[in-house]
């Protein structure tokens, strides 16, 4: 497996990580050493940014290391501008790492799509100790199986461990003639208990638990594996981490006890919540990171925001630095119900913050945001040919610089002519969709997936046009639509898309 932590362009390069390390510290004896592990499938998520600022406020309290790792295992939905969108967003709130793929490191390499061969080695490793076995089944025999098993009520419908009885003779005969199997671990019967610093003991039935494939048949890693082998390599004392994982702790717990090895200090955060509770979502709230900074929300207001979010500073003050978080944080404060993720008050904090900057530090924040010259210079040909005088370029422009939009002049003639109002918000959301899986963002890919959305739809291109022209500027008239919307952004574009989606959709 490569060695360097560098990034491909050729940052600092770190020591080879050890195939196999057995460990005997446990998590209390060592340096603080903690981690954040986003996919680079899409857009940088807040979610990443709350869990990064609650690992990096305790390690900086603890004076140990934040890395940054790059969890990139499945190669199909992985991109490459979705992990320097990541490194991006994540320095723009704030947030800064000790170790990563692009500042490097002593344990890297930092993405596991570069850490195959480890992990190759730590399947075969568990199937020689008789922890784990190889499985043999096509995906034919595993979809009769579960066929079976519902037709007969059974309640669990994880693999039935044909291959688990195997001997390993043949089994080794069957990898070595080039068979294709996975690997999956050996569940014992009993209970395991989860050891949560924040819930305490969790315990679950390992009935419902499955057999885990830990290994797939192209070579590549689960997340199981590949989460459990780098955290012990990378000799991370505490995973915190959202809530959602603790379904996958038990299966974590019993990789750490198949290799011997000690856990870490698991700590599972409260989710962040829509304002009715349910798991915040981009259908409800905007999840990017990067909206919130297209939309004038300024960095250190995000991260004091997203800080109480399922924590208190204590004596009901709201308004902290980050250095004061640090200085102030106790794991006692933090509260396990679901803190609401609440844009007005973020928009009351950022006004806070706002009013505190000086003439000429708001004046430097206007012109980061959005009067910058390359972007002023991204506007000036989509509209020179419509103005007289230089006046006139504010009026053309002001979609260019707003957030939401006020569809009220508007609103009526949000519609496509005989389809109901349904139809068009569910349609608008499917060009959403669209763009949002396109690699990109360029008028070409945008007006592609505009006509290829209409043919699906059998919509007229002209009706589909007018209705994208009144959602993402609010107007009928504007410089040419697809040109417009790659300027103005993949962020403030989609969130224009769903909310008249929801206006629309109230008229059904």
């Amino acid at each position: 497996a490569p060695n360097s932590g560098g990034d491909r362009g050729g940052a600092p390069r770190s020591r080879p990580a050890p195939m196999v390390r057995d460990g005997t510290m446990t998590a209390s004896s060592r340096p603080v050493r903690v981690r954040i592990a986003p996919s680079p499938t899409g857009d940088p998520h807040v979610g990443t940014a709350y869990i990064a600022l609650f690992n990096y406020v305790f390690a900086k309290q603890q004076g140990g290391k934040f890395i940054l790792r790059i969890e990139d295992t499945d190669q199909s939905r992985a991109r490459a501008d979705s992990e320097q969108m990541i490194f991006d967003a994540l320095r723009w709130v704030g947030l800064s790492w000790d170790e990563g793929p692009d500042v490097g490191g002593p344990f890297g390499p930092y993405r596991q799509s570069e850490r195959k061969a480890i992990y190759a080695e730590h399947a075969r490793l568990l199937i020689e100790r008789g922890k784990a076995y190889r499985c043999f089944c096509t995906g034919e025999r595993l979809a009769e199986v579960r066929a079976a098993k519902i037709a007969a009520k059974d309640s669990f419908l994880g693999y039935d461990r044909h291959c688990r009885a195997g001997e390993r003779a043949e089994s080794d005969a069957r990898a070595a003639a080039g068979e294709a199997h996975v690997v999956r671990l050996i569940v014992p019967d009993g209970q395991v208990v989860v050891r949560d610093r924040l819930r305490g003991e969790v315990t679950f039935d390992l009935a419902q638990i499955d057999d885990q494939v830990l290994l797939k048949s192209d070579g590549m890693p689960t997340y199981h594996l590949a989460n459990v082998v780098d955290d012990h390599l990378m000799e991370i004392t505490h995973v915190i981490r959202a809530e959602e994982w603790i379904s996958s702790t038990p299966k974590h717990v019993l990789l750490y006890q198949a290799f011997g090895w000690d856990e870490p200090a698991w700590h599972h955060m409260p989710l962040l919540r829509n304002n009715d509770k349910s798991k915040i979502s981009k259908r409800k709230n905007p999840v990017s990171i990067n909206y919130y900074r297209d939309a004038g929300i300024l960095p250190h207001a995000l991260l004091n925001f997203l800080g109480l979010m399922g924590w208190s500073f204590g004596d009901d003050r709201e308004k902290f630095t980050l250095a004061e978080m640090v200085e102030a944080f106790t794991w006692d404060r933090i509260s396990l119900g679901g803190p609401v993720f609440a844009l007005d008050k973020l928009t009351w904090l950022n006004e806070k913050y706002i009013h505190e900057l000086s003439n000429e530090e708001l004046a430097d924040a206007l012109i980061a945001w959005r009067l910058r010259k390359d972007y002023l210079a991204q506007l000036v040909p989509l509209v020179r040919q419509r103005i007289k005088r230089l006046d006139d370029f504010v009026p053309a422009t002001t979609y260019f610089f707003a957030g939401d939009l006020d569809y009220a002049d508007v609103a009526a003639e949000l519609a496509i002519p005989e389809v109901a109002p349904a139809d068009v918000a569910k349609g608008l959301l499917g060009y959403v969709d669209r763009i949002e899986a396109r690699e990109g963002w360029d008028h070409a890919g945008l007006e592609a997936e505009a006509r290829a959305w209409c043919e699906a739809l059998g919509w007229k291109a002209k009706h589909a046009f007018m209705l994208l022209r009144l959602v993402v500027t609010g107007r009928k008239a504007s410089p040419p639509l697809f040109e417009t919307m790659a300027v103005l952004g993949k962020e403030l574009t989609r969130r224009r898309l769903r909310q008249a989606a929801e206006l629309i959709g109230k008229r059904a």
